[in-house]
């Protein structure tokens, strides 16, 4: 009896021993397959990150080139990357097989990537290259433009002072009253006509031929003596009037001449002036007095 005691006894604990080790198996099995799912949440969320990541990169290169075609492989690319992405979500952190292609897939998609970023950076190697070429030859355009301005500024400094040069000057301007004895007079109520005489230079420099002379007459309210006031003459880009007009031709040299105006209309006492113009410039001016 006593035996039969001991055995159950060795039995139960032998049994109790064995159910030990299997709990403590099963333990140490959850244990692990805890720490397997959790590495693996933490694999696949890294993954996501560089899913993400590469996704931005491809972003932000295409706003660092200028060119539409490379633009467009990139979007394509990026695409593909999106796409991974969006089965990644949906892939279980404990699926192996699916995590391990999906990270062979990042990696060929990093090798594309690397492609391209040679490309880009060939590209802005060879942009920058430009751009400091373009640059030389812009400041070579302005060094040129800038010669070029001197030049004509030259140019027209010497236009004007051969201009000035040129122009035609009268000396020796003498204004006379004359009345109908063809004597000198300065009382209005005896004047017939008013005689104007000067010379006009000599000027080596000045065009010759035939040139009109044209003679203002201002009264002294500023008015104008003229026969009819079509009679006019352009001055500074306007038109105005002239009293008398007479054409002579010009050698060079010096050319004294007269010029009359006939009186036939009421003339005040004051000061009157007299000026002389041509090609366009006024060469002389006079004033005289006419008394009653």
């Amino acid at each position: 009896m006593k035996s039969k005691q001991t055995l159950w006894i060795v039995i139960i604990a032998v049994l109790v021993l064995i159910i030990g080790i299997g709990v403590y198996f099963i333990l140490q099995q959850k244990k692990q397959m805890s720490l397997f799912v959790e590495q693996s949440e933490l694999d696949k969320q890294e993954l996501e990150d560089e899913y993400n990541q590469l996704s931005l990169d491809y972003e932000g290169y295409k706003f660092s080139i200028n060119n539409d075609s490379l633009i467009a492989k990139l979007e394509t690319e990026q695409l593909k990357v999106q796409r991974l992405q969006e089965e990644l979500r949906t892939v279980k952190s404990t699926n192996i097989a699916e995590i391990n292609r999906l990270k062979k897939e990042l990696e060929t998609l990093r090798k594309i990537m690397r492609g391209y970023v040679q490309q880009i950076d060939s590209l802005n190697r060879l942009n920058q290259k430009l751009t400091n070429e373009n640059k030389e030859v812009t400041a070579k355009y302005q060094q040129a433009t800038q010669t070029a301005s001197q030049l004509s500024k030259k140019n027209e400094e010497l236009t004007a002072t051969v201009t000035l040069a040129s122009k035609l000057d009268a000396s020796n301007i003498v204004i006379t009253g004359i009345n109908n004895k063809n004597k000198q007079t300065n009382k209005i109520n005896k004047m017939d006509q008013i005689a104007i005489s000067f010379t006009i230079n000599k000027n080596i420099t000045a065009s010759t031929g035939e040139k009109t002379v044209y003679i203002r007459i201002q009264k002294p309210d500023d008015d104008v003596l003229v026969k009819n006031r079509r009679d006019i003459f352009l001055y500074e880009n306007k038109e105005i009037n002239y009293s008398i007009k007479r054409i002579i031709e010009y050698s060079g040299e010096e050319y004294p001449a007269s010029m009359y105006w006939k009186i036939e209309e009421f003339l005040s006492p004051g000061t009157y002036r007299v000026d002389i113009f041509v090609d366009g410039n006024r060469i002389g001016s006079q004033s005289f007095k006419l008394e009653k």
